[in-house]
């Protein structure tokens, strides 16, 4: 493919990261390439996805240089420009990063040959009862000592609006969306809707819904269950809920998830992709949708989401299982399976195939 124009988004508290972004840089002046740093941290404040972009002059390829946290922050900006996002890989337990630090150059030259696919992720939306704003007198309590935040959502121009519908919210989440508590000592209640029927109505530490993608982060810390990123689906889950059902509930994608902020609850922030974007009170309500658009990731390769999986989660095999006999044959990826696995091969890349 062509690219014009590459927007930077870098772990500046990593000198690899910052090293590899020196690789970038050059790499765009040898082909003439414009090549922009998009700061989310500058000035001290926030901005929303779509000033960074037309800031950082539209790019068509968004790098990541970090982990999984600033691919995320890459993929909100990649989402609002419709731009392909390639993530490098210096983070320590990361599933969306796609190349190692050392493979930067190479993987720019594949994209600029045309050498790659383009993986599609579901993201989310939302609508909520009102805008979401952060009340002054408790914005300090939302930092947590890791900086500004982000600007409220703005509303989406091109959705309706008024009556029970709500205010459609300008968002792209890739893992998640999470109403959660405020204060340690008071757990949130919360009406659960799930395409337009209750489900029941939780005490919680915190109520999440989750893409595929977002199933391996805080759903999965949460107990949540394994989502191949392929899949399409919200998965929710509640986090320490005070019942004894607390369990996920996996929902098509034509199933929205409704949380509706009960009459003796307390406030509740809304964090989408760990961002706090805004504080809901009882009575108000936020619905959780697949978007109409994807995240469009560079993939150079197959992607071996379950190898990936167990070597992050340091998965082992259960002594009983070898005790008597031989393992279960593992092999990279890039090999052919034994003959008679071979019909549960790995599905060929689009841009491997004739």
């Amino acid at each position: 493919m062509t690219v014009n124009r590459v927007g930077l988004v870098v772990h500046g508290g990593r000198p690899e990261a910052v090293a590899a972004a020196g690789t970038v840089r050059d790499w765009c002046v040898e082909y003439g390439v414009a090549c922009k740093d998009v700061d989310v941290w500058a000035d001290g404040g926030r901005h929303s996805a779509r000033q960074e972009v037309a800031a950082a002059g539209d790019p068509d390829l968004v790098v990541t240089l970090g982990g999984d946290g600033t691919f995320l922050r890459g993929a909100r900006l990649a989402a609002a420009a419709d731009a392909l996002v390639l993530g490098v890989d210096l983070g320590r337990v990361g599933f969306l990063t796609e190349v190692p630090m050392t493979g930067v150059r190479t993987a720019l030259d594949a994209v600029h040959e045309g050498r790659l696919a383009v993986e599609e992720r579901m993201l989310l939306t939302m609508r909520a009862s009102r805008r979401l704003e952060i009340p002054a007198d408790i914005e300090a309590l939302m930092r947590y000592g890791r900086g500004p935040l982000l600007p409220p959502t703005s509303v989406r121009p091109d959705c309706e609006t008024g009556g029970e519908w709500g205010v459609p919210l300008d968002v792209a989440a890739l893992n998640d969306v999470v109403l959660e508590k405020l204060a340690r000592d008071r757990q949130v209640s919360v009406g659960v809707y799930i395409s337009g029927r209750l489900l029941a109505s939780y005490s919680a530490d915190a109520l999440l819904v989750a893409t595929p993608t977002g199933s391996t982060a805080y759903s999965f810390a949460a107990g949540g269950p394994v989502v191949s990123p392929r899949a399409e689906a919200l998965v929710f889950t509640p986090v320490a809920p005070h019942m004894t059902f607390d369990r996920s509930v996996v929902a098509a994608p034509d199933e929205p998830v409704g949380l509706r902020v009960l009459e003796r609850s307390g406030r509740a922030a809304v964090s989408v992709d760990g961002q706090v974007r805004g504080v809901i009170g009882p009575g108000d309500w936020i619905g959780v949708y697949a978007a109409p658009r994807r995240l469009r990731a560079v993939r150079l390769g197959p992607m071996d989401f379950y190898g990936r999986l167990r070597e992050r989660m340091n998965l082992t095999d259960a002594p009983a299982a070898v005790a008597d006999g031989a393992p279960a044959p593992l092999w990279p990826v890039s090999s052919p399976p034994p003959g008679d696995l071979a019909h549960l091969a790995m599905p060929v890349s689009p841009a491997a195939r004739p």
